[in-house]
């Protein structure tokens, strides 16, 4: 026996108390002696096999549904436990006593007609006790004892001891209860006020949603936690950001709950799936205004229980606050945006109405001194430059439709975006023009394929040209698109391969377009790729 079960008789407080009482006394202090429930479940088996020399023990916690929900058990090996497999949910004799939570002791529990049988390398177990532990009058869990030592029967003098133990462990798992729920709610507020702290602008969405998908599965004690929303507003869902096990068993179980995940955004309310003895999905709304809405998914594993009501009401909250901050966060966004398209539209407004008209008047100027000039080479000259200024009026203007709709998805956007991708490979900026309503006259395939073709072109300007300047001409004209890419490199060699080539002249065959490669004057190479507008 250990310190808890003496063998001797005791004496507190000048009585002198049999072994029996010592070793209940013993008990019931070990039990009270921690505040964390898995602890206190763990003492309270263990000293009710000390108090009555079972060798075996198990405190089942019952749920809601009325089956087990838990399952601690004493005298078993790790071993064993992992060859019996999934732990009981209360049938037969388990069954019995939630049915009718009174004591129960047996000779021979297979005898029993309720007698389930016991799973295959489970330990044989004939002597039984069973007693219900109550916290204020409601049944929390069944105390099951097997195998006294010497092959005896539980008797009745056992019976007494562990229904005292039982009432004081209901005493104290109340205690633990309380304590664990107001340490539970202690995590989840310090986790709220923790992504209020992480959410503060200037923040990536993706990088704000991986941090609540983070918090989340830390506090919930969750294998697997994903932000879920909605794809391109239709009905299909999809990942935005995810937390634990692998994402292939994430994307499982969201295309598993797409109807639940629904049923949550419309109904605004928590959503608990139970998936068999394996795991409980749970389902809370992020009820955004300003961001994009979608739903926390926590994938919590069978062993660990249902989600307790209060539990639920924590990770409800936290979602809501989750939601406070994301919409915090967007409303800075919006405003940072708002400031910066106010101020693309002012300089955009001063690039037209001050420098274009300047320059605009500075030509005609120009074409005026033209008339006055005696000599062809002063005349010559003046058309050179009145050329120059109307290039740089069109280079003006299309930096004038980027400012203004540059916060705008656009091919215009997406080009300039390509371009500046390669500077660091090209080793120099290549100039960009665009002319025409690209945003709106060409459609989303062709504008793939046209970065696909001004992709290949540049990586061989990169790799070919040995050039040191590009023009690259974007312009949507007499319905149709035209892509235009000048080099002042070396030339085009005369025993090229065509490899790249070639697949962009497929795109442009294929759309009833062409591809066309010529020299550029003094040096250099232009690829022209034009295809037709429906």
């Amino acid at each position: 026996m250990s310190d808890h079960g003496t063998v001797q008789d005791a004496t507190v407080e000048g009585l002198d108390l049999p072994r029996n009482a010592r070793a209940l006394l013993d008990a019931v202090v070990a039990i009270s002696s921690d505040l964390d429930m898995h602890t206190v479940l763990n003492r309270i088996v263990a000293s009710a096999c000390e108090i009555t020399q079972a060798r075996y023990g198990a405190l089942g916690v019952l749920g809601s549904s009325g089956t087990l929900v838990d399952f601690i058990t004493y005298g078993l090996t790790d071993a064993q436990r992992q060859a019996i497999g999934a732990l009981p949910r209360g049938h037969g004799i388990l069954g019995l006593l939630i049915d009718h939570p009174e004591p129960l002791r047996l000779h021979r529990l297979q005898e029993h007609p309720q007698s389930y049988g016991f799973p295959a390398h489970h330990p044989p177990m004939e002597r039984f006790l069973g007693v219900p532990v109550r916290i204020r009058g409601t049944v929390f869990g069944n105390l099951y004892l097997t195998e006294k030592a010497g092959g005896e029967d539980f008797n009745s003098g056992d019976e007494e001891l562990v229904e005292v133990l039982a009432k004081a462990a209901g005493f104290v798992i109340e205690n633990a209860r309380a304590y664990s729920q107001s340490e539970r709610q202690r995590q989840w507020l310090e986790a709220s006020a923790q992504i209020s702290d992480a959410l503060q602008p200037p923040i990536r969405v993706d990088d704000a949603l991986r941090q609540i998908a983070i918090s989340a599965r830390r506090v919930a004690g969750a294998s697997a936690v994903a932000v879920v929303r909605r794809r391109d507003g239709g009905v299909e869902h999809e990942i935005a950001a995810a937390d634990g096990i692998r994402s292939g068993e994430v994307e499982t179980y969201v295309r598993a709950m797409e109807r639940h995940i629904a049923g949550a955004e419309d109904e605004a309310d928590v959503v608990v799936v139970p998936q068999g003895d394996e795991a409980t999905v749970v389902i809370v709304p992020l009820r955004a205004h300003l961001a994009t809405q979608g739903v926390l998914l926590a994938v919590l594993e069978g062993g660990r229980g249902p989600l307790e009501a209060d539990e639920a009401e924590l990770l409800s909250s936290f979602a809501d606050q989750a939601s406070l901050a994301l919409d915090r966060a967007q409303a800075i966004s919006d405003r940072q945006e708002l400031m910066l398209v106010t101020d693309r539209d002012r300089i955009a407004r001063d690039l037209h109405d001050l420098v274009i008209q300047r320059l605009f008047a500075t030509g005609l100027q120009l074409q005026g001194a033209r008339r006055m000039a005696t000599s062809q080479d002063v005349a010559e000259r003046i058309d050179s430059a009145v050329k120059d200024l109307d290039v740089t009026i069109r280079d003006i203007r299309s930096t004038i439709f980027e400012l203004q709709h540059g916060h705008e998805l656009s091919l215009r956007a997406d080009v300039r975006a390509l371009v500046k991708e390669y500077v660091p490979v090209l080793g120099f900026t290549p100039m960009v023009r665009t002319s025409g309503p690209l945003d709106t006259a060409v459609p989303k395939e062709t504008s793939e394929q046209l970065l696909a073709v001004l992709r290949e072109g540049l990586s061989n300007v990169a790799r070919h040209a040995e050039a040191d300047a590009a023009v690259i001409e974007v312009a949507v004209q007499d319905r149709e698109l035209l892509l235009r890419i000048a080099d002042n490199g070396r030339g085009l060699p005369e025993d090229r391969q065509e490899s790249g080539l070639r697949n962009a002249r497929r795109r442009a065959a294929d759309r009833g377009g062409s591809l066309r490669l010529m020299p550029e004057e003094p040096s250099g190479t232009v690829l022209e790729w034009r295809v037709p507008l429906g």
